[in-house]
């Protein structure tokens, strides 16, 4: 697989400017939209030339989420360029469950499909076991590829809805990943 090719670590504080290096250009032939009360693709042919918000607001987050004790995962290629990142924020949240925030994950454009956003998530659900969390989070931008890809993760609609999140946009889409399923291998270097 050629995901493997690449070597997934946690990132230190003082590296979260080579998200840089991810090219977060996406192309958004449909997505899911409320019509008539249910959600129904729509083609809406938009290009978002870079991360949705700008990379500047991404970065701040990856702040927040190193200063809250969470975790910032990457892929790296042998010259040690970015090729993907995931983030969870550890402050868990849920009346009936223990969720985590999967609050970004992104892979450069000329890589998706390769297994690397795969691995990233995977990697960072062995990593927050022991934080006692049942369940993942993800407030999933509302493009067809992106909720196909995290469906075909085992993730579903969320069982509780976090209002707060929903709030920031209503378009996207509240899924959960269960945690406690354990059917993936944990490795993760922690070195440079």
């Amino acid at each position: 697989m050629e995901s493997e090719q690449y070597q997934y670590r946690l990132l230190e504080k003082k590296e979260i400017d080579k998200i840089r290096e991810v090219d977060g250009l996406h192309y958004i032939h449909r997505a899911w939209r409320p019509v008539n009360g249910a959600r129904n693709l729509v083609e809406i042919n938009y290009e978002d030339p870079d991360f949705p918000g700008g990379l500047d607001d991404h970065k701040e987050a990856l702040y927040k989420t190193y200063e809250g004790n969470g975790i910032i995962l990457g892929a790296f290629d042998r010259h040690q360029r970015m090729a993907g990142f995931v983030s969870i924020n550890r402050k868990p949240f849920g009346e009936k469950y223990r969720y985590v925030l999967l609050d970004q994950l992104f892979v450069t454009r000329e890589l998706r499909g390769k297994g690397i956003g795969r691995e990233l998530f995977f990697r960072a659900a062995c990593l927050v076991k022991s934080w006692n969390a049942d369940k993942f989070y993800i407030c999933a931008g509302s493009a067809e590829d992106t909720i196909a890809f995290y469906r075909n993760l085992g993730c579903a609609d969320a069982v509780e809805i976090n209002q707060e999140i929903y709030e920031e946009d209503p378009r996207d889409l509240q899924l959960e990943y269960d945690l406690r399923r354990g059917d993936h291998e944990c490795t993760v270097s922690n070195e440079q």
